[in-house]
């Protein structure tokens, strides 16, 4: 039992790793050579996991190679465009100015309660207001609107918001972020004087943010 116990950790650790070396995608981005290769990794774990007949190794070793082979494919998507569509495929147009494109919904086998399935999940409600949909290699239908339907932006009544920049995590959890005190130019002492604004010190605080326009969250650990 307790040998069991230590190659689930181990064999855990390995495709802990070999899942972030390739890198960070949501499961519904995955492209379909990559949900391959992490289905495969699952049975491969699963084997020696739970058979302590069968040596760790064999899991391990072909784990390892599916991540060889994972890297190759991604070399060659990125030199090769012709590789990369036979591998991962092409984008689709579904909906072109309008009009729903009935070939492309037999070939990717999409039924029309599919595609307004995936158009309320992009908040279109009336699929009259669809200019185009495209579905995407990953399977993500990338939904643009008619002009007089989108959301209006400040280009639109040529404004120019002023710089945000992003927000910097200066305290989380009690813990000093040293470097992104660094990055915005400021040191711990800064950093005290301005959480002591709200009667505390770094360390008691849950969070402490600066956005681009300066100003600080800052929250209590309870």
């Amino acid at each position: 039992m307790l040998i069991t116990f230590f190659r689930a950790i181990i064999l855990y650790i390995i495709v802990l790793i070999v899942m972030r070396l390739m890198g960070k995608r949501e499961i519904g981005q995955l492209q379909p050579f990559e949900l391959a290769i992490s289905i495969m990794i699952a049975d491969l774990a699963s084997i020696p996991m739970t058979e302590t007949g069968v040596p760790i190794s064999s899991g391990i070793i072909p784990i390892l190679g599916l991540l060889v082979m994972h890297l190759i494919i991604s070399v060659i998507n990125i030199k090769s465009l012709t590789a990369r569509e036979f591998i991962c495929g092409k984008p689709r147009i579904l909906i072109y100015r309008g009009k729903i494109d009935e070939k492309a919904l037999r070939k990717e086998r999409f039924t029309i309660n599919e595609l307004q399935e995936r158009l309320r999940g992009n908040n279109i409600i009336n699929l009259g207001d669809v200019e185009y949909a495209i579905l995407e290699t990953s399977g993500e239908v990338t939904v643009i609107q008619k002009p007089e339907k989108r959301n209006t932006i400040p280009e639109d009544f040529n404004i120019t918001p002023d710089y945000e920049g992003i927000p910097y995590d200066l305290v989380i959890d009690g813990k000093i972020m040293n470097k992104n005190l660094q990055l915005i130019g400021k040191n711990y002492a800064w950093l005290k004087k301005q959480v002591e604004k709200f009667n505390m010190q770094p360390e008691e605080a849950l969070l402490v943010t600066i956005d681009g326009k300066g100003q600080i969250f800052c929250q209590k650990k309870e």
